[in-house]
């Protein structure tokens, strides 16, 4: 009877070793103080007839400060509006929604940008965030490289991740309703939800017991790569857009 028992015992432990899920699945909120955004740039050039050009990630867009739209290299679409000599607006959409609305405004001495950013959740609930950058060339005006230095945000960005049977996991972007649904399998695997405009994939690989990858593409070409790795409590997020030696490091806490 004894020997009996304990083979059950013996079983349902092993069912129990089986079925555990990875470390990383589970729900996530970034943590903004120990995340990493330091090494991000952005360059503004001022073009003949009034247009500027705007490069980061690698990619790059004109727009008139006209208000009009204008596409961008991610499927979105940019609307620029001069308020005074040293403040813009910036107006995004993604599949005709307005994703953010950002007030860019240039200090006094030339030296720091300073960007609010009005957004809107999914839930139609609000969220303000801003970046500080400071200038690395260029001026005087807007024209030139900017560094990141700080970021903040009211509505922290909060990520889900589940496992797809024991060959493949799901991605939810909670706030943007934005999902990333793939195999293991090598292959791209469409980007759906309110955020992604057409065109976009992920494709995931697992890398080990703790940690996977991602990669990002919009009509086929890399845009972004991003790799997950879980500690306990912590999840961390590093990575850049392809074609760049700029990386982040997005740290998130356990809910």
């Amino acid at each position: 009877m004894r020997a009996t028992l304990r083979f059950a015992v013996l079983v349902l432990a092993a069912v129990g070793l089986s079925a555990a899920e990875p470390a990383y699945v589970g729900k996530w909120k970034m943590n903004v103080s120990k995340s990493d955004f330091g090494q991000l740039t952005v360059t503004y050039e001022a073009i003949a007839g009034g247009d500027i050009k705007t490069t980061m990630d690698g990619q790059s867009y004109t727009a008139r400060v006209d208000a009009k739209e204008v596409p961008t290299p991610w499927g979105t679409t940019a609307a620029w509006k001069s308020i005074d000599s040293k403040t813009w607006e910036v107006t995004q959409r993604a599949n005709g929604k307005v994703i953010s609305t950002d007030t860019m405004k240039l200090s006094d001495d030339d030296k720091t940008l300073i960007v609010d950013s009005q957004m809107t959740k999914i839930s139609g609930d609000p969220a303000v965030g801003y970046i500080v950058f400071q200038r690395v060339s260029g001026g005087p005006g807007l024209g030139g490289t900017w560094k990141t230095s700080k970021m903040s945000t009211s509505s922290p960005s909060v990520l889900e991740i589940s496992a797809k049977g024991s060959d493949g996991l799901v991605l939810k972007f909670v706030d943007q309703n934005g999902v990333c649904d793939a195999k293991f399998d090598g292959k791209d695997h469409p980007a759906t939800g309110p955020m992604w405009p057409s065109g976009w994939s992920c494709m995931i690989a697992k890398r080990g017991d703790a940690g996977f990858d991602v990669e990002w593409k919009k009509d086929g070409k890399r845009m972004y790569m991003s790799s997950f790795t879980a500690e306990g409590k912590t999840l961390t997020e590093t990575g850049g857009a392809a074609g760049t030696q700029e990386r982040i490091k997005v740290v998130y806490d356990k809910q």
